[in-house]
């Protein structure tokens, strides 16, 4: 027996079904999240204690000692036939979409999708967390077709989803795990030739809508964890606020404009590889420098970040050359504000902390309101970029992602007939009218 959130009472049951014990018993209680106040977590205890000892003496029934095994479902290759808008009322009432319009995938589209890789159809990748959905390459196809991608995405997918396989912890640490309140967004970094070549934005709004690759790669991974992983708002992601960036979160990084090296090359790939890195925000702020210099730039960084874990700075390219023309590597940028970007002792709330909070400031907490605390413990946490349009606005993104050292990148593998995949799909953009 478990005890449980009541608002959590679907998470635990989808939980414990997809773990193989269905007839688990929980006990919902009233017990607020993340109670501090002694009498709220003592009243839901006590109001909750009677159903307690009763699910801990019961006998068990007929089903719970021996619950029957889940049939395996054998799903039609056509699921439904109608018209556009009757199709997208089908998916959004089963909760196969996101909200929004989807493209159907149709045999012809997937098949078409499916052009983009050299992998077979049913090629198993691995099983995606929460529910261990199966992720094969048509899977990923059929979810690419409905967020309206293009085939050459189909290597961006690929790639996005073993590294959701393989990275630390999984996706799952930031969905159903002890994160999940908050609201984390997997932010999508692109690097090497193929962002150009699909035509991946890295310049004036990389991060808004209008651009098919930006929008349709980060919407694709959010089906492909929401429809193969399992994970759902209110189900398995308990997201509090919830987060506008888990529709789409795709940048590439602007190398041709950058004084530094790359990220993928910084994270030991090399410079023509393509990649993709991954990390898990929840918290995202544009403010402008202090002035154009190197001080002016990072004074104005380290006075604006947010509390988070693990931190994205991207610097447009006029930032980052006039940072490099003073010497600032970035290292140096990470060094700077790792140990610069500091609270007050007089303001900082985490005195007494325990659980997680305590450990993350363990050892670290001012012992006076005179003393100051560093917000990020190593510069290993801090990635910058560059990136952006025209224009003095830094951007941060912070919250979380894999420990240093952890797999954080994976490497894109092109199909043999990229060059002509390419050719075939690189003049989709938009061509606006002038007024």
């Amino acid at each position: 027996m478990t005890l449980v959130n009541k608002g959590f009472a679907n998470d635990a049951g989808s939980a414990s079904s997809s773990k193989g014990m269905p007839v688990l018993r929980y006990i919902p209680t009233s017990v607020p999240c993340e109670a501090s106040i002694m009498e709220d977590i003592e009243a839901g205890v006590d109001g909750a204690f009677e159903a307690m000892v009763t699910a801990l003496t019961k006998p068990l029934t007929a089903e719970e000692e021996s619950p029957k095994p889940k049939e395996i479902e054998k799903p039609a290759r056509i699921i439904f036939k109608g018209s556009l808008e009757e199709v997208n009322r089908f998916f959004y009432q089963r909760g196969w979409a996101d909200g929004l319009p989807i493209i159907p995938p149709t045999e012809e589209a997937v098949a078409e999708m499916l052009t983009g890789t050299d992998l077979p159809s049913d090629h198993l990748l691995g099983k995606l967390e929460s529910r261990l959905g199966k992720a094969t390459i048509e899977k990923i196809a059929i979810n690419a077709v409905m967020a309206g991608a293009l085939p050459t995405y189909i290597p961006v997918l690929i790639a996005g989803t073993k590294l959701l396989l393989e990275s630390e912890r999984g996706f799952m640490g930031y969905t159903t795990f002890g994160f999940s309140t908050g609201s984390w967004a997997p932010f999508w970094i692109i690097n090497g030739p193929v962002s150009s070549e699909i035509n991946v934005n890295n310049s004036s709004g990389a991060l808004s809508p209008g651009n098919i690759a930006n929008a349709a790669i980060g919407r694709a991974m959010g089906l492909i964890i929401k429809n193969i992983g399992g994970v759902r708002k209110g189900v398995e992601d308990m997201g509090v606020m919830g987060n506008p960036m888990k529709y789409s979160m795709v940048i590439a990084e602007n190398e041709e404009e950058s004084p530094w090296e790359p990220l993928h090359v910084e994270y030991g790939f090399k410079r023509e590889e393509s990649t993709i890195t991954v990390s898990y925000p929840q918290t995202y702020l544009q403010h402008w420098p202090y002035s154009a210099d190197a001080e002016g730039i990072l004074r104005a960084v380290i006075d604006n970040i947010p509390r988070g874990m693990r931190y994205t700075f991207i610097f447009t390219p006029p930032h980052a050359k006039n940072l490099a023309r003073e010497g600032w590597t970035k290292e140096d940028i990470k060094e700077f504000i790792s140990e610069y970007a500091r609270i007050p002792g007089s303001r900082f709330a985490g005195k007494g902390l325990g659980g997680m909070w305590g450990g993350l400031y363990k050892g670290r907490i001012p012992i006076r309101d005179t003393d100051s605390l560093s917000m990020i413990r190593d510069p290993q946490f801090i990635r910058v970029i560059v990136a952006g349009g025209p224009g003095a606005f830094i951007a941060h993104a912070a919250g979380g992602g894999a420990t240093p050292g952890k797999k954080q990148t994976q490497k894109i593998e092109l199909p043999k007939n990229w060059d002509k995949l390419v050719k075939k799909y690189k003049n989709v953009v938009p061509t606006y009218a002038k007024y």
